[in-house]
């Protein structure tokens, strides 16, 4: 293996962009280098929320060519991560030990699967990750962090990874909506059950006779009033939800709307002349993914359509063939949305901690098939829909 220089970064701008998007090469829109800027500039990621920034870059021996890359993060909490290891962090507590700071491979608050790790095409990607596997554990146990963790990788990521000996492997159930080449949304209907399609179409019949207009708007498209009402939505209904602001901040959306608006639709629902609600979506070339929602006030089965439903008629109407709606959330199944596996790896500093974690890996991997399973038995279509 020929010299190379690893090297962290405090900031996506320490990379020029170019040298960033060719070394990544995918147009899933959450590792583009303007998404990452917009989270860094609004300070929604930073020392003070959290999220350090700490992006890994390998480069050649005289740092003239970019060999490899890796957002990455030292975390002092374990929120807006979607992959729940708070028992770990008590774990730790009860045995007088830090679980905090941690080593963090992730797309602050996004669940949603895809590359975390880009390797030049012409290295070997055994050995770049291994080199990187090995600083990582060695920046860890230098700055005393307790763990290195790599949350939502796609399915090329998940290999390379697995491929290093000392990581455990985690899974998880998500829900998505899969495209089998539907002309419409009623021919996606015709696939269920016939009390639970006309269940659907009631909730749809609902919303229409609440008069409300549902508009799909590309992002190019969207007015700056629009993005205004559009964070007023999303402030008020986490604060409704949760008792505090979200994560986002109305800087990170102005900052998506003047950098990544290609990559951007959004649902807008209409009261008369009114928008009173919205939903954010994401897209690449293949997947749609449904992230950010709010609304003015409660209409009955509003969110469902315009976070669900829209998203199934934009997903059949510009042929992609995935729909990634977010984390969580069972009342999906009856719609079409599919259990399917999500991952992530960990490795744990820890040589007593990290076989008693494995072992809880392990009992925890049998309920989450179990569990996949038994989701599948609930879905609505007439028939397997694989077949």
């Amino acid at each position: 293996m020929n010299a190379m220089i690893a090297e962290f970064i405090s900031s996506i701008n320490d990379i020029d962009a170019d040298s960033w998007q060719r070394l990544w090469n995918t147009d899933y829109p959450f590792i583009q280098h303007s998404f990452l800027q917009a989270l860094e500039e609004s300070q929604c990621v930073c020392v003070d929320s959290g999220w350090e920034v700490q992006h890994l870059l390998v480069w050649d021996d005289s740092k003239a060519q970019l060999l490899a890359a890796m957002p990455l993060y030292l975390k002092s909490h374990s929120y807006g991560e979607y992959v729940f290891d708070w028992a770990w962090a008590d774990a730790y507590q009860r045995y007088g030990r830090e679980y905090y700071p941690k080593l963090l491979n992730a797309i602050p608050f996004t669940p949603a699967t895809g590359p975390r790790l880009a390797i030049d095409e012409k290295e070997d990607p055994r050995l770049l990750t291994q080199f990187i596997i090995d600083h990582l554990q060695t920046t860890a146990k230098d700055i005393n962090a307790s763990s290195c963790h790599f949350l939502f990788p796609d399915t090329v990521t998940k290999a390379q990874l697995q491929s290093q000996e000392g990581l455990l492997l985690r899974d998880a159930v998500q829900f998505h909506w899969f495209n089998r080449d539907y002309k419409n949304f009623d021919e996606f209907l015709e696939t269920f059950k016939s009390r639970k399609r006309k269940n659907l179409r009631n909730e749809r019949l609902k919303v229409a006779g609440q008069g409300i207009e549902l508009r799909q708007v590309e992002g190019p498209d969207i007015t700056e009033e629009q993005w205004h009402r559009f964070y007023h939505f999303y402030h008020m209904t986490y604060l409704k939800r949760s008792g505090r602001q979200g994560y986002l901040n109305k800087e990170f959306f102005q900052q998506l709307a003047k950098n990544c608006s290609e990559t951007i639709m959004m649902v807008q629902a209409f009261n008369g002349e009114e928008m009173v609600a919205g939903a954010l979506y994401f897209k690449d070339q293949k997947n749609l993914y449904g992230r950010y929602w709010g609304c003015l006030e409660e209409f009955d089965m509003l969110h469902f359509e315009a976070c669900y439903y829209q998203g199934i008629e934009y997903a059949i109407k510009n042929r992609l063939t995935r729909f990634d709606p977010g984390a969580q959330g069972e009342h999906k199944i009856q719609r079409g949305f599919e259990p399917s596996f999500v991952y992530s790896l960990h490795w744990i500093s820890d040589s007593e901690l990290s076989p008693a974690i494995a072992g809880f890996l392990q009992q925890e991997r049998q309920q989450v098939h179990e569990y996949h399973r038994d989701a599948g038995t609930y879905l609505p279509f007439k028939n397997d829909v694989n077949s």
